[in-house]
């Protein structure tokens, strides 16, 4: 059985976001932080398993970030799929940046080394890994 904090986001993570919002003076109550803990991992989770559910059908394994953000748009959350789109961008061109001033060569998806140019170089996707949602307390019910 897992325990019912293995599950949620860490609390000094949930505070420190918190923190970082609020004004300097602003003090945030225990109750709050762990309110805040259930409801972003409850979203989080919730996300996660469209794109699961998503990933499933297309008999894939890998969530990517792409799916995140389809699964963002499906369940209605339209600005916040844009923004992680745009992130999830930025990332994957600092990480295509990173590469080329390490001088590290791109390898295309059948494992042959592609030219280090921008055409050829591909960032590989973000990647979570499935859950089984049959063992979750917050498994939808079908």
């Amino acid at each position: 059985m897992v325990d019912e904090t293995d599950r949620l986001l860490p609390m000094a993570n949930v505070g420190r976001i918190m923190k970082h919002i609020l004004p300097p003076t602003a003090k945030v109550s225990k109750e709050a932080k762990e309110t805040m803990q259930e409801c972003v991992t409850e979203f989080i989770s919730f996300v996660t398993g469209e794109a699961s559910d998503k990933c499933h059908k297309e008999n894939r394994k890998t969530i990517n970030g792409d799916d995140i953000c389809w699964a963002l748009s499906a369940l209605g959350f339209d600005n916040y799929a844009e923004a992680t789109g745009r992130y999830l961008l930025k990332y994957r061109e600092s990480e295509r940046d990173r590469a080329h001033q390490s001088g590290r060569v791109g390898c295309s998806s059948n494992g042959s080394e592609d030219r280090a140019d921008d055409e050829a170089f591909t960032i590989p996707p973000l990647e979570f890994r499935l859950i089984d949602k049959s063992n979750c307390s917050f498994a939808k019910s079908s």
